[in-house]
């Protein structure tokens, strides 16, 4: 006879407590990979917004597997990941209380986008936020002071973060106020992290200068909201027989009479959803230019016309990729339209999966709203023919 915890264990992890909402919908990060010297100063992490899922067929290169050099079909999400624009650099230093921060140092114009964050009601404000810090880079005698700062952040921190935005705005949301996240600078000794830092104050980071195709990165985001929820879908419990009085989707028993209270290890009622999570080792298969510059941002070697990523009318509740993008393996957390950050890795990987080289063979880019038959609008006309609004015009 087998013990009762392995053939029927509890539901629900204990590892995710306190189930509770996020306090923003941008995730938190709470660790950074470990700092290698040797290395040239660069940036760790970077954000972008969730766009939709399609599918792709590549080549396995995997040698011992029965589908080595063999076609598959994987699904993908496609990331929308406008440019970054660097705004500020933060240094901070150990102490036996944990870390301290050395000092701040902003840059000279402040995007009206960050200034919102300042400012309860922008429209009746003054609008002048960073009006005085702005002098000092021009004024000689702050600036001496300005100077100072820098000097003590090369000479007191052990650890360098970029303060960068996001630009909601180039996805073609109404959100008018920007998303501010710390990004760690690993490589290089401080002064050449900090001077690394102040090289790309107001200058626009692309997606391809913190990550490479073929690479794997960390997820960390807000997942999908479901709001207050039972047991039953809260934590998969087993519901109770039919007849049951007062209720069958519920816990039967909830406890011993003694110790007298409920513990945090029985499933009830709560918040299912809008938690913050990190997913580990997800692969970036590709990273495309905006289509301003790609007119053929997704064709591959199969296609015969040039595409664009966005699908035939646009990705459903969200619309079309205007900006830099990039294809991960499988899904990611949260809904469309939520910011994301994806992150170098802090556990290498090693296997053969991490490994191996991504080369994409065909990009599906057919309409999402239905069954799709065609990846372009000039092969639908050409295959359909000129339709009755076509021939009026």
């Amino acid at each position: 006879m087998s013990a009762r915890k392995f053939v029927r264990p509890r539901h629900g992890s204990l590892a995710f407590v306190p189930r509770r909402r996020a306090k923003r919908p941008l995730g938190r990060i709470g660790a950074f990979p470990k700092d290698d010297r040797s290395q040239a100063p660069h940036l760790t992490a970077f954000a972008c917004v969730k766009a939709g899922c399609t599918h792709i067929v590549r080549d396995l290169d995997r040698p011992g597997s029965k589908m080595h050099k063999k076609e598959i079909v994987e699904g993908v999400t496609v990331m929308d990941a406008p440019p970054m624009i660097a705004v500020g650099v933060v240094g901070y230093k150990r102490s036996p209380h944990g870390r301290l921060c050395v000092g701040t140092v902003w840059a000279q114009h402040i995007p009206e986008s960050l200034k919102r964050m300042f400012v309860r009601r922008w429209c009746t404000s003054n609008k002048k936020p960073f009006g005085r810090y702005s002098k000092k880079f021009t004024n000689p005698a702050p600036r001496h002071t300005l100077e100072k700062y820098i000097r003590s952040l090369k000479r007191r921190s052990s650890t360098i973060r970029l303060l960068c935005i996001t630009q909601p705005n180039k996805t073609g949301q109404k959100q008018k106020k920007a998303h501010l996240l710390e990004i760690q600078i690993n490589g290089g000794t401080i002064p050449q992290k900090v001077d690394f830092a102040l090289k790309l104050f107001e200058c626009e980071i692309p997606v391809s200068a913190v990550f490479e195709e073929s690479e794997m990165v960390d997820l960390i985001g807000v997942t999908k909201g479901k709001g207050f929820q039972g047991v039953v879908k809260r934590f998969g419990v087993t519901r109770l027989p039919r007849k049951t009085h007062r209720g069958l989707r519920k816990v039967a028993c909830i406890g011993a009479w003694h110790p007298p209270r409920v513990s945090w290890a029985v499933a009830r009622a709560g918040q299912l959803g809008f938690h913050n999570r990190t997913i580990l080792h997800k692969k970036i298969y590709k990273i495309g230019k905006k289509m301003s510059e790609d007119p053929g941002n997704a064709r591959c070697e199969t296609d015969l016309t040039d595409k664009t990523i966005t699908p035939m009318g646009g990705f459903p509740h969200y619309g079309w990729v205007k900006n830099d993008f990039m294809l991960i393996k499988g899904s990611v957390t949260g809904p469309r339209k939520r910011m994301l950050i994806f992150r170098k890795l802090i556990r290498p990987n090693a296997s053969r999966v991490a490994q191996e080289k991504i080369t994409l063979k065909f990009i599906d880019t057919s309409s999402k709203y239905g069954h799709g038959k065609f990846q372009t609008s000039e092969e639908k006309l050409k295959f359909l023919g000129p339709r009755k609004k076509q021939r009026r015009a």
